[in-house]
């Protein structure tokens, strides 16, 4: 199924702030215009240091620009496609610190 991102917004206001991102963030997006994903595996597959979170989140971290980024999404699969929404962008040490404090699972900015 293919992707629809909600918030895509988000992205293009993160890389105007952190402008040595923008290349490693355009081709994830134009990889999401293309994949077709019918379970959370194929989100792995597609990425492959992506790391789905548990706890029933069903939230995905993907690594950015060789890891220096990350980005939280939440993603939902309904009949004909892939909902994913990213609720958080941010460093890598950024994320460490949200891991610190388990807020990953339940961090919702966008």
């Amino acid at each position: 199924m293919r992707v629809h991102l909600i918030k895509e917004k988000t992205v293009a206001d993160f890389v105007r702030k952190h402008a040595i991102s923008r290349n490693a963030f355009f081709l994830w997006m134009e990889v999401i215009k293309i994949v077709d994903w019918n379970t959370p595996e194929d989100i792995q597959f597609t990425f492959n240091s992506a790391d789905l979170l548990g706890n029933g989140t069903n939230r995905v971290v993907f690594n950015i620009a060789g890891n220096n980024y990350r980005m939280i999404c939440k993603y939902s699969f309904a009949k004909t496609r892939v909902h994913l929404a990213i609720c958080w962008i941010g460093t890598h040490a950024e994320y460490t610190k949200l891991c610190k404090v388990n807020q990953q699972y339940e961090i919702r900015l966008y």
